[in-house]
């Protein structure tokens, strides 16, 4: 942990519970709502026809099974970082939700201003998705500025290992997995208590999104075989080929 005085050793146990009930909730309403509303069109435009004949797939099943699996894979990371992970940190920090875009949560302490941008994983950054991080908050720091306070910017991640002090690359901090809860909360267990707050809840919320799952597969196996297989079942390659790369 970096030598930084904890935002709040005070935390409420009990809110922490609460949000993280209202955090699970969301994080699955969130998936389910997605998983829906997707359709055969909106996932094979983005997909890459050639590699699924290059693997040899031939059963539609398979072929769909690899798209949804891939899509839930890439849209929960960021639903779990907004859903669950931003409304915790709000409520251990003892801060508020912020008003700058890309800043996340805003905690006025002290004669200092401590601005959190938060992430769900280390990777989430490229270099233009840094830069407009870096922008953002230089126009939280401008805030700050005009309040005649001191300005923190911190980037916390939810889960991983990396922690940076401001120097000449960047001017904020970064702290990832057990150092981010800590600084949070003062408390140096609190990332492996966040597993004892779920509880039971995701088996509760586990067989709805299974349901929610099938209902998708289903449905797009179906919208795949009426477009893209010939009567005798197998698939139609170059119709396919065309949907997706042609005209």
């Amino acid at each position: 942990m970096l030598d930084i005085s904890p935002l709040n050793a005070e935390y409420d146990e009990a809110a922490v519970l609460r949000a993280v009930g209202a955090a699970l909730t969301e994080f699955y309403a969130s998936l389910t709502q997605k998983l829906n509303a997707l359709s055969l069109d909106d996932v094979l435009k983005r997909k890459n026809p050639y590699l699924y004949r290059a693997k040899g797939l031939n059963n539609v099943t398979q072929i769909v099974d690899g798209i949804l699996a891939a899509y839930v894979s890439s849209s929960e990371e960021t639903i779990f970082g907004n859903a669950f992970f931003e409304p915790l940190a709000l409520a251990v920090s003892g801060g508020q939700k912020a008003v700058t875009e890309g800043v996340d949560i805003t905690v006025d302490r002290d004669n200092a201003i401590y601005s959190i941008a938060v992430k769900s994983g280390t990777s989430v950054f490229n270099a233009d998705s840094r830069k407009r991080q870096e922008q953002n908050f230089q126009s939280a720091q401008r805030r700050a500025q005009q309040a005649h306070k001191a300005f923190f910017p911190v980037v916390g991640y939810g889960y991983g290992k990396k922690k940076s002090k401001p120097g000449k690359e960047r001017f904020y901090m970064e702290l990832a997995g057990k150092d981010f809860w800590e600084w949070l909360t003062g408390d140096p267990d609190f990332y492996t208590k966040i597993i004892d707050y779920m509880g039971t809840r995701p088996d509760d919320f586990a067989a709805q999104f299974e349901e929610a799952y099938n209902h998708a597969e289903n449905r797009i196996v179906r919208s795949f075989t009426l477009k893209f297989c010939h009567e005798d079942g197998s698939i139609n390659w170059d119709g396919l080929i065309r949907f997706n790369s042609g005209d």
